[in-house]
């Protein structure tokens, strides 16, 4: 051994002698003799392949020149320099003899407020070495803490990225290398780390985060608070490999870090949004670390919770089906600082940046898979927080926080949820969006199955049901959420629905009401298939036709109160429209309703729309009023005491238009054929000078109506009208052939006709025949309409007079023929007159 070094003298001496002249012309004002000088010792050093006991001779006489050189003008002696010192402790075997001058020269040269190397590459140059110096002298670098902690603060803030991450890289070693000694100055290098773990290159922000993890787990655990907010951003980043070292480095802290325990609220948030990473290997890599950390936990705290290990293994009965249940110390874990992290999630789930919130309603479900029944104790703060999160603009938010909702149907008991839920539904004034407890309910609910749920239907159905629950807001989204309600106890319950198939049922006409989207109407119509499908019932009529009485009850209970603002006046257009022939089954219940409604004292928009309504009913009054003939009895009193007392004459344009629809609705029981002419006979005295009276009216339509609804009179009773009776009609009519609407003079002409066809052997032709005179005159002279189809249809009503007295209209005929009015029409009447049999003639004389 002696001889070894000795033999490494003696060489290490013959080297240094060779090397006189160069180490002399290190020192000379010319940059090329410096060059070539430093060039020529390298040459006959580190390329020589000398052995390791002379480089290391060799070394302790060079250090010095080298490290002066460092300070050279010229950059290419710089360079060369730091490569030699890389080469000598690299290869020597003591390399921690060149600490006492190495390390000051490199804290003067990199750790000093100035940048004294200008060149960035030789800068980092200088960082490798520093790093090859602290794995090769690892703790011999103690004594030297302050000097490295100040390049380091330096370096970590360089401009050059590269020196950053080298500077990074060599934190984590010297981190490692003197443990016991880093704790004490580790605190002054997370400020610089902060301010660089945001920098633009992902692999510079990937280095700091590692360096971050080394100074925090080496470090005195004081400056944790210090970088989670940083870290938290990061987990944003769009670098994945930022992300997975974020991972990594949390899951080493949860793992290694003395101090854990008191920051396990703090670091399980970071670990746990990795498990809903969208790359599959953050997830595999962050479920990983999180599974052990929990084994780690229970064998900390083995005998804490003995019990539970023995006896808590078996999962919920309802557990997510898929889903693997996390173990026992996790579940703890997330337990025994539920309370900690629930505050935490509320403030984050409204954070004004969009991929805050969807990472925090991610973790919440992450969360409360964990917790399981141990949600129970913190419902209220929960259900706060969805009902924030619910009104979010991002859809992802929103998902992720109903699927939030259904694990709180999972694991917490029915009768708790409800007793806060129910109550906030039925208080949801309360709220900025209405609609979120409801959206919350159907969502917990859905996590809930149908035999816990069962003997809590009638409650939540009775909630559902209540007018201030379903009528109270008509906006889209609180109908759909309303909707959503039904649609989820009807999946849930199925069969058991069926006692509560009325509130449902009510529910469900609510949504169909009060919808203006013609979607959400057909998605309402399509729940109420399904609750029929629950009953065993063939179609949605069965269905009415179960709860029709007391659907009608449920309306007449409110009516005395409706107004055009009423819901329950559209909720009865949809029992009407949709219960089709029931109907016609329940029309001694559904009459006292619709006799209060036509009312003339209730309000006239109401009054407009139900008559809207009965006019189609009534127009198909087989299938709908009449479907078993028993709107026939009710249609005289109908007649009597809901038609006739509207089309009474008010002024003003809204009794007007109440006259129009009140005509509207006559023409359609006319037409219907629900009434009889008996019973038109028997309220002739009251129907009459109210149709009489509607054909003066402003309106065009409402004259339209009135000239049809008389035609339809004389065709079902006109033969058996009283003359007098008949005698009042046809002045009206004929005031009506200048009438400013075509269609009204061409109608009047048609009821005219009908009237003269009406007329019996009752009628006697000489006692009335003024009143024929003035009608023959009137008609003749409308033969002269510049109108081609009114002269032909004036001309069709007089040959159908003709048989009534041809004596008297053919004295009519002559006299306008002489006249010179219509001679060619008035030549046919004549013709027509003295075509008819002998007998007529005869019997009108």
């Amino acid at each position: 051994m002696a001889a070894t070094e000795a033999g490494d003298e003696r060489a290490a001496a013959e080297v240094l002698r060779g090397l006189a002249r160069h180490l002399n012309c290190l020192s000379e004002d010319n940059k090329s003799t410096r060059k070539r000088a430093l060039e020529a010792i390298k040459k006959e050093t580190v390329d020589r392949g000398l052995s390791s006991g002379v480089l290391q001779e060799v070394f302790s006489s060079l250090l010095k020149p080298l490290l002066k050189c460092l300070s050279d003008p010229m950059e290419r002696c710089r360079e060369t320099a730091i490569l030699m010192l890389g080469e000598f402790i690299r290869c020597v075997p003591k390399p921690e003899e060149s600490l006492p001058y190495l390390m000051p020269c490199l804290a003067q040269r990199l750790g000093g407020n100035d940048i004294l190397e200008p060149a960035e590459e030789l800068r980092l140059s200088v960082m490798e070495v520093l790093t090859l110096t602290v794995e090769v002298c690892g703790k011999q670098l103690a004594p030297y803490l302050h000097d490295m902690i100040n390049i380091l603060q330096r370096t970590i803030v360089d401009p050059f990225p590269d020196v950053k991450r080298e500077s990074c890289k060599c934190t984590v070693n010297f981190a490692k290398s003197v443990p016991e000694h880093f704790h004490m100055q580790a605190e002054s290098l997370v400020k610089p780390l902060m301010q660089t773990i945001a920098h633009q290159h992902s692999q510079v922000r990937v280095s700091v985060i590692e360096a971050t993890g080394a100074v925090i787990r080496h470090g005195n655990g004081k400056n944790v608070d210090d970088v989670l907010s940083h870290l938290a951003q990061r987990l944003f980043d769009d670098s994945p490999q930022v992300r997975k070292t974020v991972t990594i480095v949390v899951g080493d802290w949860l793992l290694h870090m003395p101090d854990r325990y008191s920051y396990f609220h703090k670091l399980l948030p970071l670990l746990l949004s990795g498990i809903s990473d969208e790359i599959p290997e953050i997830r595999l890599l962050a479920a990983d670390l999180w599974r052990q950390t929990g084994t780690q936990w229970e064998k900390e705290n083995e005998n804490d919770i003995k019990d539970k290990m023995d006896f808590l293994l078996s999962p919920p009965p309802l557990y997510p089906a898929g889903v693997e249940r996390p173990g026992l110390g996790c579940r703890e874990l997330v337990v025994r600082n539920l309370s900690r992290l629930v505050p935490a999630i509320t403030h984050d789930v409204t954070d004004w940046l969009v991929p805050t919130r969807v990472k925090t309603s991610q973790l919440l479900s992450v969360l409360l898979l964990h917790a399981e029944d141990h949600c129970t104790q913190h419902l209220q703060p929960l259900l706060a927080t969805l009902y924030r999160a619910c009104t979010d603009s991002e859809r992802d938010v929103v998902t992720n926080c109903l699927a939030a909702a259904k694990l709180l149907g999972t694991f917490v008991p029915p009768e708790v949820f409800l007793k806060l839920l129910l109550g906030h539904v039925e208080t949801a004034s309360s709220f900025s969006h209405p609609w979120t407890p409801l959206m919350v309910l159907a969502a917990v609910l859905g996590g809930c199955s149908g035999p816990l749920l069962k003997p809590h239907l009638q409650q939540i159905a009775d909630t559902l049901a209540q007018p201030d629950v379903c009528q109270e807001y008509q906006q889209v989204k609180y109908l759909e959420q309303l909707l959503a309600c039904v649609d989820v106890l009807l999946c849930q319950c199925e069969a058991d629905c069926s006692t509560v198939s009325l509130q449902l049922l009510q529910v469900l006409i609510t949504v169909q009401s009060a919808s203006t989207e013609p979607q959400l109407s057909d998605k309402a119509l399509e729940s109420m298939r399904c609750l029929c499908k629950v009953q065993g019932l063939d179609s949605v009529m069965v269905l009415y036709r179960q709860h029709m009485g007391q659907l009608l009850d449920w309306l007449s209970a409110s009516v005395n109160t409706w107004s055009s603002y009423s819901l329950q006046r559209l909720q009865l257009h949809v029992i009407a429209v949709q219960s089709g022939p029931v109907l016609g089954e329940f029309v001694s219940q559904l009459m006292p309703l619709l006799r209060s409604c036509l009312h003339p004292d209730r309000d006239p928009e109401m009054r407009m729309s139900i008559f809207t309504m009965l006019a189609k009913l009534l127009l198909d009054s087989g299938n709908t009023l009449n479907s078993q003939g028993r709107f026939c009895d009710e249609s005289e009193m109908f007649l009597c005491e809901a038609l006739l007392p509207n089309l009474v004459w008010h002024a003003g344009r809204t009794a007007a238009a109440i006259r129009t629809a009140a005509l509207s609705c006559l023409l359609a029981l006319l037409h219907g054929g629900t009434v009889t002419p008996g019973q038109l006979l028997r309220v002739e005295e009251k129907l009459s000078p109210q149709v009489l009276s509607a054909l003066e009216e402003d309106s065009q339509m409402a004259r339209l109506l009135a000239c049809r609804s008389l035609s339809t009179i004389l065709k079902l009773t006109g033969p058996s009208l009283h003359p007098d009776a008949l005698n009042k009609i046809y002045p009206e009519l004929l005031k009506r052939l200048d009438d400013s609407s075509e269609e009204v003079r061409r109608m009047a002409l048609q009821a005219l006709g009908l009237w003269l066809s009406s007329l019996t052997k009752d009628y006697n032709p000489k006692l009335c025949a003024r009143h024929l005179e003035l009608l023959f005159q009137q008609l003749l002279l409308h033969l002269d309409d510049p109108d081609n189809s009114v002269q032909e249809q004036v001309l069709g009503v007089l040959k159908t007079g003709s048989s009534v007295y041809p004596a008297l209209l053919k004295r009519e005929v002559e006299a306008a023929r002489d006249k010179q009015r219509s001679p060619a029409y008035c030549d046919q009447l004549l013709q027509h007159i003295n075509s008819l049999p002998e007998e007529t003639g005869d019997c009108a004389e």
